[in-house]
C-alpha cells in the first residue's frame, strides 16, 4: 500500500550537526513521493515521553531505549521512522539495533565540533563551555561516533540539499518495494 516497507533511519551526531533539519527535509521529500514517514526528534520526546529523564548515562540509555521502542512500533506499522537523536553512546545505539535488527539503519550525521559550535542554534555550546550546562555531549560528556554506520552524511562539508539527496537515495534503495505490473 505504501510502496515501501517500514524501517528506522537513526540519525546520530553532535548537537548542531543538522540531524533535525535533515530529518524534517527528508520527511518532506518522502511524503511528496507518497511515502509514509514520521520524524521522531529527541527534543520533542524529551518534553513528553521522556520528560522524567535527565542526562546521566543511565537516563540517556533509558531515553534511547524508549525512543527506539517507539521507532520500532512505527516501523512495524509500515512507516519510516526518521529518528534525530544525539544518542552519544554506541552501546545504546547497538541495543536499539539488536531489538529492531531488520529495520534499523544507522546514519551518522557528521560535522566537526567547531562547525557545530559555530552553528549552535540554541546557544547550548556557549552555555556548556561557561559551565551553565553539565554533561553536554562533545564538551563535558562523550560522543562515540558509529564505527560502521550504514551511511555517513558529512553535514559539516556538504550543503543541506546534497545531504538530503544522498539520504533520500539511500532510503529509496533500502525501503522501496517492487511494484507488480
Amino acid at each position: 500500500m505504501n510502496r515501501h516497507c517500514g524501517g528506522i533511519l537513526w540519525l546520530t551526531g553532535l548537537s548542531g550537526a543538522g540531524k533535525s533539519t535533515l530529518a524534517r527535509e527528508l520527511e518532506r521529500v518522502l511524503r511528496a513521493r507518497g511515502w509514509q514517514a514520521f520524524v521522531l526528534d529527541g527534543d520533542a520526546l524529551r518534553t513528553g515521553l521522556n520528560a522524567d529523564l535527565g542526562f546521566s548515562p543511565q537516563d540517556r540509555a533509558e531515553n534511547i531505549r524508549r525512543s527506539g521502542e517507539v521507532a520500532g512500533l512505527f516501523a512495524q506499522a509500515g512507516i519510516i521512522a526518521i529518528c534525530a537523536f544525539i544518542s552519544p553512546y554506541r552501546a545504546d545505539r547497538d541495543r536499539v539495533r539488536a531489538a529492531h535488527a531488520a529495520a534499523f539503519h544507522e546514519i551518522h550525521v557528521s560535522a566537526p565540533l567547531e562547525v557545530c559550535e559555530a552553528r549552535d542554534p540554541k546557544g547550548l555550546y556557549r552555555r556548556a563551555r561557561s559551565g551553565e550546562i553539565a554533561q553536554f555531549t562533545g564538551i563535558s560528556a562523550p560522543y562515540e561516533p558509529p564505527l560502521a554506520p550504514e551511511l555517513e552524511i558529512p553535514s559539516g562539508r556538504w550543503p543541506l540539499e546534497r545531504c538530503v539527496v544522498q539520504l533520500a537515495r539511500y532510503t529509496e534503495r533500502r525501503f522501496a518495494l517492487a511494484v507488480a505490473a
